[in-house]
């Protein structure tokens, strides 16, 4: 673990104070922070280069602290600055959150469809579709790493640890990572595989959740695979689901990568937007381009009601 205290004085220098803690790793956590320049709620990352593999230090975080420079989205975490120290301590500091996905998932047991799940599911998928089309893919997209604003409405994609640049032309990844609930087989299988599609498996994985409550595959590598490959609409709880965000989840979680949609058909898709523009909040805080979207969807009375 970084050392608490020589991270307190070479931050107080930087004017930041660190609080309370709100994750932990082996190599890095996450703390509370505040800041005599920055008056929003902050939450600093602090990573010890001196304990992170090699790997980590000459790939994955490299990668990340690229990444994070160049994203700009309202439903992703902003970083407001990167403290690079050479040879040893990188201090991240980005907004903070009231909770995440997770923790309200716990707390409600299910989401109901509409409106909750699906105000908040729009917005991830802007961003997931923002990331696309900049050729940047996640690779750890799941509950926890989707961050929500105190009352809930606002949803902002954080943890870049594991994202990637990928090529403009579709191309097969040879990278294996992510979450095990939240990972397609053709990673657990160890294939060759389109990183986007991998996006689009895990999404799919955060909707069941929010809308049952509980995780769709479990178990060893040998039973995860072969749950995968039977499907989701026999699960419980699926049946129950308005017809459109069944069609959804299981259009998403179709097994074979080439079947399944690209997140720009997800956004496209009929059966995800409200009628009423998911209030005038979450309206402005999108793009232009998802404003033109939810207008023009929204004009047909799409909806899972």
């Amino acid at each position: 673990m970084p050392n608490t205290d020589t991270d307190k004085k070479m931050l107080h220098k930087l004017g930041f104070t660190l609080r309370e803690t709100l994750g932990e790793g082996k190599f890095s956590n996450v703390k509370v922070a505040t800041s005599t320049k920055h008056k929003e709620p902050l939450a600093i990352k602090v990573v010890d280069r001196r304990r992170v593999s090699q790997e980590s230090v000459q790939k994955f975080l490299p990668r990340e602290l690229s990444i994070l420079r160049k994203l700009d989205h309202p439903n992703i975490v902003q970083t407001l600055e990167i403290f690079d120290m050479t040879n040893e301590m990188v201090y991240i500091v980005m907004e903070s959150a009231g909770t995440d996905l997770q923790q309200l998932v716990q707390k409600m047991g299910k989401m109901p469809c509409v409106p909750d799940a699906r105000d908040i599911f729009v917005q991830v998928v802007g961003a997931v579709c923002y990331l696309h089309g900049c050729n940047i893919v996640h690779l750890d997209i799941k509950c926890e790493n989707i961050l929500l604003s105190a009352d809930g409405r606002q949803a902002k994609i954080a943890d870049f640890s594991l994202s990637k640049e990928v090529s403009s032309v579709p191309e097969l990844s040879t990278t294996f990572c992510g979450t095990e609930s939240y990972v397609a087989q053709e990673l657990w299988l160890r294939f060759p595989h389109d990183a986007k599609k991998v996006d689009v498996w895990s999404l799919g994985v955060v909707l069941f959740a929010m809308v049952t409550g509980s995780l769709p595959f479990h178990g060893c590598l040998c039973n995860m695979v072969q749950n995968q490959q039977q499907g989701v609409l026999h699960l419980r709880g699926v049946s129950q689901l308005p017809e459109p965000c069944q069609a959804l989840i299981v259009q998403m979680l179709q097994f074979f990568p080439h079947t399944r949609p690209s997140m720009e058909q997800v956004a496209s898709n009929r059966g995800i937007l409200p009628r009423d523009c998911v209030g005038l909040s979450l309206f402005c805080s999108i793009n232009a381009v998802e404003k033109k979207l939810l207008s023009s969807l929204s004009s047909c009375g799409c909806g899972w009601d």
